[in-house]
This record gives structure tokens, C-alpha cells and sequence, in this order.
């Protein structure tokens, strides 16, 4: 696709509805939901504690359920979505979350609640590839380069807002319902965006070439099993203090990425249906995008967890001070997210390693700023202003690149594949800079809380400047 114009969008009866931003809205309003539910359980977790007396193991299911579900289905997803087609697809996966959210919220026991969110989180994982698909095909020029800047900016808002929502219903405490509505707010939107996505999303045509990429079973069972052994422990290895099992997992997912590796190539040598094509991964720069969006996305995820754990358990923030602390971050990561093109195109070459280069300073100035135990004063805010715009300056050019060179019909292909590394570089930071937050912890009380962030805040900044020397960035077109 060449036009700088959108394709017309069908409507319902078949005929033309060229409402690219209702479309746009639609999809991205999906994507924000779906980011919401990883965060926005964090809050309700104590409340879940007490009123279903659900175990410590049983809480970690209850959160980790729906992200172990969704990092591992991803690439299915995405799959599945080039197979019977991105509508169906994003309208199937919207019904599977919408009703799965209804069952959380409605649960009896822990037991139903984990199932109802491995539900949810598969929901997810079939209908978010679908989002970045058809951007790619259903926008072209400078409207697909906003409308990534656009799914760049939901990111940041959606993990920040899950944690200051989550604060907001669990603090109502609606009509004595406690944690409940944290599910059931998901119900009425799922609902609207039902109802509006099957009026605007474009009919789904099967082409002979989509028919002829079959399912890739065999592949599907190696990748889905190397991403399991390495998110299983990733989610639970660091609350259960890294047992032996958690290691062995790690290990067996490289041996299965190695396996799943070797298939691939050798079915594309036999003329076969990879599951990712192989010319996707050769795309120019491909590599590098999945580096940095990976490393923007794990110095993103370290930040929010290990500050939250500082503000509320180290400062004892109650859960919407803390998600409220996050603003600045999330409205400057969005903003910066929605603007970047319009920037001088001369400073478009610098802007993923100067991104990374201000996402360090701003760690190391938020680490500065509390060190002494306290709240940091006016002068955090711009640190975590910084913070939040040089994480969006490395991510947003990242993605616009990595999607700049493919072709509508592997979209689905680099979908699943941006998203599942988008999604692996957040468990990664969340584990990494999490265990080193709460090792270096020794012991209870604000300094000591404070300490162990100025620690984790340092080793941020180091991932990302290691961001910003991993190599020359090309313009995206």
C-alpha cells in the first residue's frame, strides 16, 4: 500500500464509511482496556486477600493469570487473525474479554477468578495483534505514522491509569462491592466497543494468499511452550524467591526458542508457512527496533513497579496518591508520542538514542530526588517528566520504523511479533529491576525503601544508555 490516504471503511450493510478516526478510536480504545487489566488488579490485591482468603500463591495466579495467558497466546493471535481475518478476530477476542471480565467480577473463589482471568488474558492476546494489523493495513503515509504514534501514547496512559483507576473503585468501594468493579467496569465499555467496532471495522476478505499461510501447529506448540517456560517464572520466580523449578524453566525456554528457531528455518527452506516470515525478520533495522522497543518497554516496566512499591509500601502512599504520582510521566509520554513527527526532520536521526540519553538522566534524577526518605518536593515531577518523554522518544520512532518497510500482507506477522516483544520486555523489567529493588530493601522503613530505589534508578539509567549505543537509527518513513 503507497496512497498517503486511507482505505474506505465498510460499514455494516457493505457499503463505504470512510471514518478513519472512529476506526482508529475504536481499535486503540480496545488496546487500553486490555493494558488497564495488567495493572489495575495490583491495587484490588489486598481486598481479593481478605474477602476470598485466597492463599499468597492464589494471588499471584490472580494476577499473573491474565499476563501469562496474553504473552503466550500473542503470536496466536496474531496468526489467527491473518487466517479468518482481523475483524473477526478483534470482534471475537473483544466478546471472549468482555465476558470473562464479567465472570471475574462475579467470581465465587479464587479458583473461578484465576480461570476467569486466564480467559481474560487470552481475550486479550486475540484481539491486541489485531490493533497494529490493521493500523498497518488500514492506514498508509503520514496517517499510519500518527495513528502509531497514537497506539504509542495508549501504552503509557494505560499502564499509568490502570493503577489510579484501580485506586479510584477500589476506594468507592461501589454499593459495598469492594474489588468487583476493577472487572465489571470492563462490561459496559466492552460492550459499546462490540457494538461500534462490528458498525466500522472493515469486512474481513479472504485472499488465496491468506489461505495458503496454513496454521503453523507445530511451530505454535514450540513457541508457545518457550514463551510459558520463560513468563511462568518471570511473573512468579520473584515473590517465591527463585526456587530451583524457576531457573530450569528459564533454561528449557532457550533450549524450545532454539528448537522452535531451527523448525522455522527449515520449514521456509522446504517452501513452508512459518509462522513468522522470515523476510519480516530481515526487514532493514528490524532487529535493532526489536532491541530498543524491547529495552524501552523493560526500563518503562522496572520504573512504574519499583516506584510504586517505593511510594506505597516505602512512603505509604495509599494506591491513587501513588498512580496520581505517575501523571506527569504518562501525560508527557503521550503528548510526546502524539508530536514527534512534526518535530525538524533533522532531529529525527537522534531521537531513539537521545531518548534513552534523557530516560536516563530522568532515573537518575528521580533516584536523587528521594533519596533522603522524602516525597522528592515540586522538583520530582520534572524528572518524572523526563523520564516519561525519553522513554516515549526510544519506543514511538522505534515501532513507526520497525512497521515502515512492511508489507500489508505481513502485518500480521510483525504485529504479533512487536507486540509479544513489547509485552516480554515488561515482564523482563518488572522481574529484573524488581528483584534488585526489593534485594537491596534490607529491611522496613522509608530510607531504606529510598536506598534500594536510588539503587534500582541507577540501573535503570544504565539500560537505558546501553538503549542508546546500541546503534545508529534510520529515519521512519
Amino acid at each position: 500500500m503507497t496512497s498517503t490516504t486511507t482505505r474506505p471503511v465498510l460499514s455494516k450493510d457493505g457499503g463505504t464509511d470512510n471514518r478513519p478516526g472512529l476506526l482508529l478510536g475504536v481499535v486503540l480504545a480496545a488496546q487500553f482496556m486490555a493494558l488497564l487489566d495488567v495493572f489495575i488488579v495490583n491495587v484490588a490485591a489486598p481486598t481479593i486477600r481478605v474477602e476470598l482468603s485466597a492463599s499468597g500463591a492464589a494471588l499471584q495466579l490472580v494476577i499473573a493469570g491474565y499476563t501469562i495467558a496474553y504473552a503466550v497466546l500473542l503470536i496466536t493471535g496474531a496468526r489467527l487473525g491473518a487466517l479468518v481475518g482481523h475483524r473477526r478476530m478483534y470482534l471475537g477476542g473483544l466478546a471472549l474479554f468482555t465476558a470473562s471480565s464479567l465472570a471475574c467480577g462475579l467470581a465465587a473463589g479464587t479458583g473461578q477468578l484465576i480461570a476467569f482471568r486466564l480467559a481474560q488474558g487470552a481475550g486479550a492476546a486475540l484481539m491486541i495483534p489485531q490493533v497494529l494489523s490493521l493500523i498497518q493495513r488500514e492506514f498508509a503515509g503520514e496517517r499510519r505514522a500518527k495513528a502509531l504514534s497514537a497506539y504509542s501514547a495508549v501504552l503509557a496512559t494505560g499502564a499509568a491509569a490502570g493503577q489510579v483507576v484501580g485506586g479510584i473503585l477500589v476506594s468507592a468501594d461501589l454499593f459495598g462491592t469492594g474489588w468487583r468493579p476493577v472487572f465489571l467496569v470492563n462490561v459496559p465499555i466492552g460492550i459499546t466497543l462490540l457494538v461500534l467496532g462490528a458498525r466500522v471495522l472493515p469486512r474481513d476478505a479472504r485472499t488465496g494468499a491468506t489461505r495458503a499461510r496454513a496454521l503453523d501447529l507445530p511451530g505454535l506448540v514450540l513457541l508457545a511452550g518457550a514463551v510459558s517456560l520463560l513468563t511462568v517464572p518471570l511473573v512468579l520466580g520473584q515473590e517465591q524467591d527463585w526456587p530451583l523449578w524457576s531457573w530450569l524453566s528459564l533454561g528449557g525456554s532457550l533450549v524450545l526458542l532454539a528448537l522452535f528457531g531451527a523448525y522455522e528455518s527449515r520449514l521456509a527452506r522446504r517452501g513452508g508457512a512459518p509462522l513468522i516470515a522470515p523476510r519480516v525478520l530481515r526487514l532493514p533495522g528490524m532487529g535493532r527496533a526489536v532491541l530498543w522497543i524491547a529495552v524501552s518497554m523493560g526500563v518503562n516496566a522496572g520504573f512504574l513497579f519499583t516506584l510504586t512499591l517505593h511510594l506505597q509500601g516505602g512512603l505509604g502512599h495509599s494506591a491513587l496518591r501513588a498512580g496520581l504520582t505517575f501523571g506527569p510521566a504518562a501525560v508527557v509520554f503521550g503528548t510526546v508520542g502524539l508530536t514527534w513527527r512534526r518535530w525538524p526532520a533533522r532531529l529525527h536521526r537522534a531521537l531513539i538514542p537521545g531518548g534513552f540519553l534523557l530516560a536516563a538522566a530522568g532515573a537518575l534524577g528521580v533516584g536523587g530526588l528521594l533519596a533522603d526518605g522524602g516525597t522528592g518536593g515540586w522538583g520530582l515531577y520534572p524528572a518524572l517528566g523526563a523520564l516519561g518523554a525519553g522513554i516515549s522518544l526510544a519506543f514511538s520512532p522505534a515501532l513507526t520504523g520497525a512497521l515502515a518497510t512492511v508489507r500489508p500482507e505481513d502485518a500480521a506477522d510483525a504485529s504479533g511479533l512487536l507486540a509479544t516483544v513489547t509485552q516480554l520486555g515488561q515482564l523482563i523489567g518488572v522481574a529484573a529491576f524488581g528483584t534488585l529493588f526489593l534485594a537491596a530493601a534490607d529491611g522496613s522503613g522509608a530510607q531504606n525503601s529510598a536506598d534500594a530505589l536510588r539503587t534500582t534508578m541507577i540501573a535503570l539509567a544504565v539500560a537505558a544508555l546501553a538503549g542508546a549505543v546500541a546503534g545508529p537509527w534510520r529515519r521512519a518513513r
